[in-house]
């Protein structure tokens, strides 16, 4: 089971956005590969700091791992499952390290710093059912990718290195610093030879098919990750990631409310006192379900373990079924008769004894 990400860096759920940098800088730099080189463990934690700041240190991000945990990123082969590697981390958080280990852009002490490509969103639509089950969905996605034939050579500003030094005269004397080449953006290369039909950095538009994992018990809203499938970086970089944007469909039937499921069930005056067996629809085909004679309009029946699965794994939610006695709007001459008939029968006069609840009851029943 993952660490908690708060518990890796080292901090309480209450803590600032300045405390989160605050602590992953104190552990990425107590990690850090230069200072301790050829140590696994040390490695291992620098990752697992890195994992936990890209989380926290985004509030949106943030948000939903307090709400749904690791589940919430690790669907969709995301940071959580592998999808960052060492190169990753000082791409996207260099600027942490400052100037601790000499320049933040490699591993190892390198200078050269591979970028990134950027992100790419897509929306899928998904309905109650595949919600409920889980579902592989295969996506067309147009990303930007290195085009055949694409050739680089070796940045003439800063010599391949990927940054440039600068002399600065101060009251205190001569103060070097060095920092990324614009000329390159840092990756010690540039285009040399762009083939036809290719953009300015020699990518053209590809259609690519992604299959993508969806767990069970997503929710509208929620964002998984695709590591690697957004578009192609600049240069010899990583690839950006597809954000998968989860849209649940409304279903006819079936009413959602966290991982419980609502199903409104119309039956006729003559069926409430005689009673019946009905079917419904569930998230899994049909079942059937006895209605036993003189059940009362406003009855909830939960179907227990019919509802969806906790995307955190934590057990499955009940199908909450609504019973509701249709009355009738309009009678015939022989209906109406029948009904006034009965209307002086002592069954029919309302009697409600300790056992039948009353609608506040049922409500608050309902989301024991």
């Amino acid at each position: 089971m993952k660490e908690d990400y708060y518990k890796i860096l080292g901090i309480n759920k209450t803590a600032s956005d300045a405390e989160i940098k605050k602590a992953y800088r104190k552990s990425a730099i107590k990690y850090h590969p230069d200072k301790n080189p050829g140590n696994k463990e040390a490695e291992a934690k620098f990752k697992q700091a890195a994992e936990a700041y890209e989380v926290l240190g985004n509030s949106d991000k943030r948000s939903k791992y307090d709400q749904f945990g690791h589940a919430a990123f690790d669907g969709a082969g995301g940071f959580g499952s592998g999808g960052m590697n060492m190169d990753d981390i000082f791409s996207q958080f260099g600027d942490i390290f400052g100037g601790a280990f000499g320049g933040f852009g490699g591993f190892g002490g390198g200078s050269q710093r591979r970028s990134k490509g950027t992100n790419l969103r897509i929306k899928v639509s998904l309905t109650i059912s595949e919600i409920a089950n889980g579902v592989n969905k295969k996506i067309k996605v147009k990303r930007k990718v290195q085009a055949p034939g694409l050739e680089y050579s070796t940045c003439n500003v800063c010599n391949g290195t990927g940054q440039v030094m600068k002399v600065t005269n101060t009251i205190l004397g001569r103060m070097q610093s060095t920092s990324i080449c614009d000329n390159c953006s840092g990756t010690g290369k540039i285009v040399s030879n762009r083939p036809p039909g290719s953009d300015i950095n020699g990518q053209i538009l590809n259609e690519e098919t992604v299959e993508v994992k969806i767990p069970a018990g997503v929710e509208d809203g929620m964002q998984l990750r695709v590591a690697g499938k957004g578009n192609d970086a600049i240069s010899d970089g990583i690839a950006g990631d597809l954000l998968v944007l989860i849209n649940e469909l409304d279903d006819d039937n079936l009413k959602r409310e966290g991982n419980n499921l609502h199903y409104d069930l119309y039956i006729s005056i003559s069926d409430a006192v005689l009673g019946i067996s009905k079917e419904i629809d569930t998230v899994n085909g049909k079942v059937r379900i006895k209605l036993e004679a003189g059940i009362q309009s406003g009855k909830i029946l939960r179907l227990r373990g019919k509802g969806l699965k906790s995307i955190n794994g934590y057990g499955t939610g009940d199908l909450l079924v609504h019973v509701n006695v249709w009355t009738p709007k309009t009678l015939n001459k022989e209906q109406r008769e029948f009904f006034e008939e009965m209307n002086n029968s002592e069954h029919f006069k309302p009697n409600p004894d300790k056992n039948d609840k009353s609608f506040f009851e049922k409500v608050k029943d309902m989301f024991s």
